[in-house]
C-alpha cells in the first residue's frame, strides 16, 4: 500500500498540485495526509504523524519533494531511518530510496542538505527585507475592519450613554467586544 504526505506552509498556498502528484504516483486519495500552515521546521505536524502511523511493513511513504517532509538533514534522516527500521519504503518524487545502496544514502543526505539550506536562505532574505524601512512601513499588521470615522462615532455614542454597547453592536453590525475595541482605538488615537 502507498501512503502520501503533502505539506504547504501557508493556507494561501495550494496543496492540490502535491495531491495530484501523489495520486499519479499511485496513492489512493483517502491515503493522502497533509498539513496546511506548518513550516517544515515544525515537528508537531498532525498530518505527518498520521501518515507515519498509517504505514506498515512493506508499505511505501510517498512525498512529492524532499522539503515537504522536513527542512533539515537531521529530521529527514531520522524519519527515513525509522521508516527503514519498520520495513517501510520511502519514495521522494519518483525516486525510491534504497537504504542498502550507498549512492542512495548520499543522494538522500544531499537533497536533505539542500532543503535545509533553502530554508536558511528564505529566512535570510526575509530578515534582509524586514531590515529595510520601506518594507517594514508596508507591514502594519492586520487592520481593523471598520474605518476610523466609525470608531469616532462609536466612542461618541458610548460616551453620551444613550445607547448600550449591545444596541451599538446591532446598529454597526459588529460584536459587542468590537464596539469596545473601536472606542478604545479612537480614544488612544485622540490621546496621541
Amino acid at each position: 500500500m502507498k501512503v502520501g504526505y503533502a505539506r504547504v506552509s501557508t493556507a494561501a498556498q495550494d496543496a492540490e498540485t502535491q495531491r495530484d502528484f501523489l495520486i499519479a504516483a499511485g496513492v489512493d486519495e483517502d491515503r493522502i495526509y497533509s498539513d496546511v500552515g506548518f513550516t517544515g521546521k515544525n515537528a508537531q505536524r498532525e498530518g505527518l504523524r498520521q501518515a507515519l502511523a498509517a504505514v506498515r511493513d512493506g508499505d511505501t511513504l510517498v512525498v512529492p519533494k524532499m522539503d515537504r517532509l522536513a527542512r533539515n538533514v537531521e529530521d529527514t534522516l531520522q524519519i527515513v531511518r525509522e521508516l527503514t527500521e519498520r520495513g517501510v519504503i520511502f519514495q521522494m518524487g519518483h525516486t525510491v530510496y534504497d537504504p542498502h545502496d550507498p549512492w542512495s544514502k548520499l543522494f538522500l543526505t544531499f537533497l536533505a542538505a539542500i532543503a535545509e539550506a533553502e530554508g536558511g536562505w528564505i529566512s535570510l532574505r526575509t530578515q534582509e527585507g524586514m531590515a529595510r524601512p520601506s518594507v517594514r512601513k508596508k507591514l502594519k499588521g492586520r487592520q481593523p475592519a471598520i474605518p476610523p470615522e466609525t470608531d469616532a462615532a462609536i466612542a461618541k455614542a458610548l460616551d453620551e450613554g444613550e445607547q448600550s454597547a449591545a444596541d451599538l453592536a446591532r446598529v454597526f453590525r459588529i460584536s459587542r467586544s468590537g464596539i469596545y475595541r473601536a472606542a478604545a482605538r479612537h480614544r488612544a488615537k485622540v490621546e496621541r
